[in-house]
């Protein structure tokens, strides 16, 4: 039994006809929701500090390893210029690389390549191929014997890599260019006016077998050829495979004249020439590295059998 003090029944309060649901959550509920955003945006701006910092420890660390991206080579009998464009996201960098050095035979040794994967592990992984075989080229080996020992280090320090590579030899006494490549696209030349992809022999990507052997091609150049050696970001793009690009390249190599005006001054018409085919083709790729090493002869030389 419930006592009444004072013989009173104590008034009750007046009744709340609103909502309980909306009245003492409500703006509780309101503050948590512009805490939740607020701690997004901050994490999203945590994000994306970390990848532009990642992006430029990648370029710093890339153009640490690489020679010059614009630097060009002026030699007696050729000149050597290079395009070198990173993608446009920290993402996307990855493991394209190139290299020009001339040989104690006095050849010149030449080859572009591309490690798989992006970020910091593509650009250290492509250092160690990079560097691997330029040392070995200094054996002076023809290049299908030098790819067989860059597989060989793939296959046995490298874990789960992959990388495409070309290179060759360009002899200036003979004007013999030889070469070979795995898993690559072929070279294209441009000679007086018009341009071909060189048919490429059997080699296949580093890091996949140990058992086909890589084969060997030459081709004699010209004076006023242009040989161009390129990664598969100067051709290949989300909306079009490497074929299609590699056609768009010979129409627009044929279409801008390029290396049709090397005579009247071969730093100038070289560079404005690749200048102009990079436009041709629609400009750098925003999703990969494009990277275009081009090499014109210049002189005649004295021939050697």
């Amino acid at each position: 039994m419930v006592g009444v003090v004072g013989g009173t029944k104590p008034a009750l309060p007046p009744a709340d006809d609103r909502d309980p649901d909306t009245t003492s959550v409500a703006v509780p509920l309101m503050v948590q929701d512009i805490g939740t955003v607020q701690d997004l945006a901050g994490r999203w701006a945590e994000r994306r500090e970390r990848a532009a910092e990642e992006r430029r420890v990648t370029l710093a660390l890339r153009e640490a390893i690489l020679p010059e991206p614009g630097a060009s080579i002026d030699l007696p009998y050729a000149r050597i210029a290079v395009r070198y464009v990173p993608a446009g996201r920290a993402s996307s960098l990855g493991g394209d690389w190139y290299d020009a050095a001339s040989l104690p035979d006095g050849r010149m040794f030449l080859a572009v390549g591309d490690v798989s994967g992006h970020g910091l592990p593509a650009i250290a992984e492509m250092a160690q191929l990079r560097h691997a075989l330029l040392g070995l080229s200094m054996t002076g080996a023809c290049p299908g014997r030098l790819l067989t020992w860059l597989n060989t280090l793939v296959l046995t320090r490298l874990d789960d890599t992959t990388a495409t590579a070309v290179c060759g030899h360009f002899d200036p006494a003979t004007r013999l260019f030889t070469w070979a490549q795995a898993g690559h696209p072929a070279p294209i030349l441009v000679r007086r006016g018009g341009a071909r992809q060189l048919g490429a022999p059997r080699g296949v990507v580093l890091g996949a077998t140990s058992s086909l052997p890589y084969g060997v091609a030459d081709v004699r150049l010209e004076p006023g050829d242009l040989l161009l050696m390129f990664t598969d970001g100067l051709v290949e793009r989300r909306s079009r495979d490497i074929g299609a690009g590699v056609s768009l390249i010979l129409e627009a190599a044929a279409a801008t004249g390029l290396g049709t005006d090397l005579d009247t001054g071969l730093s100038t018409g070289l560079d404005a020439g690749l200048d102009r085919l990079l436009e041709a083709i629609g400009g750098p790729n925003p999703e990969d590295d494009t990277c275009l090493l081009a090499v014109a002869v210049t002189e005649e030389g004295p021939l050697r059998p």
